[in-house]
């Protein structure tokens, strides 16, 4: 492991990049979509029965070997909520970090706080797409300080790369 491994912070963002409601699973990710944005389903309320997309905690526990720090972000507003992502993290195994969220509309006071070098996110296309995602609503002097990293929504991490050092340079294609 190298030394500058041990300084890489990512964070991850948790509803529909590593996390869904419990009734997605099995269904493709068009029909996830569809449910989100039709809010058909009772469970998409049920934020601490969310479980984890894909492979994420075995991606997530393989970068956190490599000596990243894993950190989390929320889309939720208040610490009730987020207490329900910390018990899916929990039940999950999901590795240790710290969960951000913000507290109105701002995303750039958690990003400040959290000071990740890699930022992984879906494209929000079930709830408004780039308006609702965090990296294009953040200052320009912090983008310049983040790789960012999009995903389809609830399409998973699977596919990014296992060695971190590849990650810092993988290009989304967003």
């Amino acid at each position: 492991m190298s030394e500058s491994n041990k300084e890489m912070r990512i964070i991850v963002f948790l509803h529909g990049t590593s996390i869904m409601h419990m009734n997605a699973l099995g269904l493709s990710r068009r029909q996830i979509v569809q449910q989100i944005i039709e809010d058909v389903d009772e469970s998409i309320t049920d934020f601490a029965s969310y479980i984890p997309i894909g492979n994420v905690v075995k991606k997530l526990t393989s970068w956190q070997n490599q000596g990243a720090e894993i950190l989390y972000l929320s889309s939720h507003l208040t610490l009730e909520n987020v207490k329900k992502d910390e018990i899916v993290i929990k039940k999950y195994n999901f590795p240790e970090g710290t969960i951000f969220y913000r507290k109105g509309k701002n995303w750039n006071l958690p990003i400040e706080e959290a000071k990740p070098d890699i930022i992984i996110e879906d494209d929000c296309e079930s709830i408004g797409g780039k308006y609702q995602m965090t990296y294009p609503n953040l200052m320009p002097e912090l983008q310049s300080k983040i790789t960012s990293i999009v995903i389809k929504e609830f399409a998973g991490i699977d596919h990014l790369p296992d060695d971190i050092n590849e990650l810092q340079h993988f290009a989304s294609e967003f």
